[in-house]
């Protein structure tokens, strides 16, 4: 039962950066019905065994969020209806406990990783072919009609996965799809003509000078190759015109620009002072800012302010709350590789979530899930224990479940074992 809730976990997973290719007006048909899948047998799962995951400080802070979200529908914004981004909230909730519940191996999350780079790079090949079939005609090319900004973020995210990947790996396919990742996840990163992207992927990229230093010569000088093969490539192919834009990287930081997003930033900062503790309910931003910019208004294009002006005070600490807790379980991996993997992971997330309104995003719930998971399976792969499981009261649906009695600590030779 547990491997058919894992591969539609991983299903799931590996549908996120392309969901847009396969989709109906609106709904993203495979990622929502692989969601599904994971979700109705990760449950059965739990029934069945009748025990559950103890949680961590991640998962409660979520749970917190995702109920100060739902008070700030109907006790603050007083909306009629429910907004979507509130659902997506739950949903990304129950996608936590999917990935707590099932990936509790090491093995098991490293198969998530590469799940993740696999449809990262099915929507780097797509975005190559519209280039190829549509290049003369559109200025940006994003897979499946995507926001070339989202795609942009999502495919530098795969970076560090890839090349973590490339590494730990134990079978040759598996390390070779990880470095075949790099090529095309970089060319596809210049077609969006994404400048936060470009960002993204500069942040993403530090994986691996800071992962070479316990390579072999020979391994060191493969990895140089294969990213100076990758700046080639996308040199050679980027049009020129997409070339000019990311040149005004700089320029746009410089003077504050940054694509006109600083005025929905003021007129955000403006409204959150009228209601700091609670903000404007989930949803919210645009009727917040409506009064200042009329019906010139868009989205945050940055969580943070996003998150501000929506949750107020309370819920952004929330948010923060379990972003400082990936950031510990990232601290408390217990080797050099898998540190500085994490770390750099964990900055490409942060710089995606700068420019964008990726609160609510998939790829940022499932990152941090996987980094927190994985904190604990890498110890409790090399010989520690896991916490204990909750038990429910009374008995399972099927038969009793298998308990396990940890191991008590090593009886050095020579010495008396009995206590």
């Amino acid at each position: 039962m547990t491997t058919i809730a894992y591969a539609a976990l991983w299903a799931f997973i590996f549908s996120i950066p392309w969901e847009r290719i396969i989709a109906l007006p609106g709904i993203n048909v495979v990622s929502k019905g692989t969601g599904a899948l994971a979700l109705v047998v990760a449950v059965l799962v739990v029934v069945i065994t009748g025990r559950v995951r103890r949680w961590q400080g991640y998962h409660l802070a979520a749970f917190l969020f995702v109920v100060c979200a739902l008070y700030g529908v109907f006790a603050i914004s007083g909306q009629e209806h429910v907004p979507n981004k509130f659902y997506t909230y739950v949903q990304l909730c129950c996608v936590l406990f999917m990935i707590w519940e099932i990936a509790r191996t090491e093995d098991r999350l490293r198969g998530l990783l590469l799940a993740f780079v696999l449809g990262a790079g099915v929507a780097a090949l797509d975005t190559i072919f519209i280039y190829r079939r549509d290049g003369h005609s559109l200025r940006r090319f994003a897979a499946g009609g995507a926001d070339p900004n989202d795609l942009a973020m999502v495919l530098a995210l795969a970076i560090p996965m890839a090349w973590y990947v490339a590494q730990t790996a134990r079978g040759p396919v598996q390390r070779w799809l990880g470095r075949g990742y790099l090529p095309l996840g970089i060319l596809a990163i210049g077609l969006t003509g994404s400048r936060g992207g470009l960002l993204a992927a500069t942040v993403a990229l530090t994986v691996v000078p800071m992962c070479m230093t316990r390579l072999s010569p020979g391994r060191v000088v493969m990895a140089l190759l294969l990213v100076a093969a990758s700046g080639v490539l996308a040199a050679v192919y980027v049009p020129e015109k997409i070339v000019e834009r990311l040149a005004t990287t700089s320029t746009e930081v410089e003077d504050m620009r940054l694509g006109g997003r600083t005025k929905f930033w003021v007129a955000g900062i403006n409204a959150w002072t009228q209601k700091p503790w609670l903000g404007y309910g989930t949803g919210g931003f645009i009727r917040a800012i409506t009064p200042q910019l009329g019906r010139y208004v868009n989205v945050a294009h940055n969580s943070f302010i996003s998150l501000l002006v929506e949750q107020g005070i309370i819920g952004l600490g929330l948010y923060l709350a379990m972003i400082f807790a990936t950031w510990r379980a990232v601290r408390r991996f217990p080797f050099f590789l898998e540190r500085r993997f994490g770390t750099v992971l964990f900055g490409t997330m942060i710089t995606a979530m700068l420019p964008l309104t990726w609160e609510d995003q998939k790829s940022v719930w499932v990152i941090m899930a996987v980094l927190v998971g994985l904190s604990h399976g890498l110890v409790i792969g090399r010989g520690r224990t896991d916490p204990a499981p909750v038990r429910y009261a009374g008995p399972p649906l099927v038969g009793r479940p298998v308990t396990r009695r940890p191991l008590g600590p090593p009886v050095l030779p020579g010495r008396d074992a009995a206590t």
